[in-house]
């Protein structure tokens, strides 16, 4: 249920509804405006009558809320959130380009990606040192060796890092590396996993499972928020349809649809969504068209090399391709790029 405070109640009226609900057993979301503060009662609330909650010195409505996600709707949280994440800030007015390989290969390697990385103007570095994969004969990652690796380049190059967690036995280890814990697509509705890493307060980067709707997306970042975690972030990656051609088919009708009905930042993953790397640029431009809040893409020196995932990773070359595209996208919808000249009102963007 959400409780509405008139403009202008008191901190003290406030916090009696706040007991209030609280005595009836509700755990309670505060999100204050410029002009009112709102309410969540999370929990069982046929107890208590709207009617009852509006009778209340400063109440001005108390609503029901039906969507099974509570703490993520927008119902209860009107404004976008913005994540913060060790100084990268994903849901305001800059668009977030996350970057690097797919998988930690080495340091050398790592160095150069995030390199280019940081010099294309991206606000994250992205690099998997557990992968889940298909074949149980594939590179599976390089484990705490290439969390290490990654910490020791996020201090060289001033970028934070995203990577992946598989399991709530890894919440704790992933979190001493990494400033963002990534839930990967296969792992969306693993419920133990989100429940630890709502505990953990890491932010996190919950992906949209191949065979998931919009909804069990949502009620899945709804696991995370209810055991205790508001930074979270939604990225769109693609989903199983019939078409053969690309990897899934990116859902970027998803971005405006979770928006809708969501206060979180959404961003897109190209690079799973398509699987092919002449693909990755355009469906990337597209996404913030669509109003994501950044994209996420996989970058390797030498692409055809990579141990995975090298068919959809961009080389160095094309992340930048890539970084002054979407700047020049951002600067026609009002927003920006960190450190992109395409801030600069007189830039000229590249053609397309």
């Amino acid at each position: 249920m959400i409780v509405v405070m008139r403009c202008g109640a008191t901190a003290e009226e406030t916090e009696l509804v706040k007991q209030r609900l609280t005595q009836a057993g509700l755990g309670i979301h505060e999100s204050t405006g410029e002009e009112r503060t709102i309410l969540g009662a999370i929990g069982d609330v046929r107890k208590l009558a709207p009617e009852t909650i509006e009778s209340w010195p400063g109440v001005e409505r108390a609503i029901r809320i039906l969507e099974p996600y509570k703490l993520a709707s927008r119902k209860l949280k009107p404004q976008p959130s913005v994540v913060e994440c060790n100084g990268a800030m994903i849901g305001g007015p800059e668009v977030v380009l996350i970057a690097g390989p797919c998988s930690v290969e080495n340091l050398d390697m790592l160095r150069l990606t995030a390199r280019a990385a940081r010099d294309a103007g991206a606000s994250m570095l992205r690099g998997g040192a557990f992968k889940p994969r298909t074949s149980p004969y594939s590179f599976q990652g390089l484990g705490r060796e290439g969390l290490e690796m990654l910490a020791e380049v996020r201090s060289e190059f001033n970028l934070p890092v995203v990577t992946e967690v598989m399991a709530p036995e890894q919440v704790e280890m992933v979190s001493e590396y990494a400033d963002m814990l990534q839930i990967g697509a296969r792992n969306m509705q693993n419920f133990s996993l989100l429940q630890e890493v709502g505990r953990s307060k890491k932010p996190a980067l919950l992906k949209r499972g191949m065979m998931s709707s919009i909804d069990e997306w949502l009620q899945a970042a709804e696991y995370i928020l209810a055991y205790g975690n508001m930074q979270v972030v939604l990225c769109e990656r693609g989903i199983r349809t019939f078409e053969s051609y690309t990897r899934n088919t990116l859902d970027l009708s998803a971005v405006p649809a979770a928006k809708k009905f969501c206060h979180l930042p959404v961003i897109v993953d190209p690079s799973h969504g398509t699987g092919k790397r002449d693909l990755v640029i355009p469906m990337a431009m597209a996404a913030i068209a669509a109003g994501a809040d950044g994209v996420i893409v996989e970058a390797h020196p030498d692409p055809d090399k990579a141990l995975s995932d090298g068919a959809q990773s961009l080389d160095l070359s094309q992340l930048g391709i890539l970084s002054t595209r979407l700047a020049g996208i951002a600067r026609v919808l009002g927003r920006t790029m960190r450190n992109h000249p395409g801030n600069d009102p007189g830039y000229q963007p590249e053609a397309v």
